[in-house]
């Protein structure tokens, strides 16, 4: 039986048994050479250790996962090191937030008379939609303030399309003579 075989046997071990001695043995031969190759990819000392943690983790616990058809156990594991090592490059070279970027200032506050028009102008719509006729205020409420489509309205309501899109055409003109320009 080969090194390889027997690191399979372990990690199978390992997998099925939670096996506390068989992890160690893959541990003390594995360890070393793992953080070796961590030092030798420019990680300091201090970051090899905590990686080479991470990646013995990732071992006990992804045990099952190890398939010897795919590849060899020192394969395997050095590939969760590598993958763990560029994690760790990521969390440390996310950029830092500047506080001072327009995009993350709030907004201003509406002025005082801002929020009164908007109030005037939803109260002058709210009447003006009252005023439709039930058919096309119905439609307008079903488009506009559920978002559905012309298509699903006319299923909604067992009508024809073209008369959906009638219904609304003629509600807008009426809203239109009947609100001018709100601005």
């Amino acid at each position: 039986m080969g090194a390889n075989q027997d690191f399979a046997a372990l990690i199978g071990l390992v997998a099925e048994k939670r096996d506390r001695a068989a992890f160690i043995e893959v541990y003390e031969y594995f360890a070393p050479r793992v953080k070796s190759f961590l030092l030798g990819q420019g990680v300091t000392p201090a970051a090899a250790d905590d990686v080479l943690q991470e990646v013995m983790l990732a071992v006990w616990n992804k045990a099952k996962l190890f398939d010897p058809k795919k590849a060899a156990p020192s394969t395997w594991i050095f590939a969760i090191a590598r993958n763990k090592r560029i994690d760790r490059i990521r969390r440390e070279t996310k950029p830092e937030l500047d506080p001072e970027e327009p995009s993350l200032q709030p907004s201003a506050p509406d002025a005082a008379d801002d929020d009164l028009m908007h109030g005037q102008q939803k109260t002058a719509i709210a009447a003006a939609l009252s005023e439709l006729p039930e058919d096309q205020r119905i439609c307008i409420e079903l488009s506009f303030m559920k978002g559905l489509s012309h298509g699903e309205i006319a299923g909604q309501l067992g009508l024809p399309l073209g008369t959906v899109k009638s219904r609304i055409r003629l509600a807008f003109g009426r809203l239109r003579n009947e609100l001018g320009e709100i601005r």
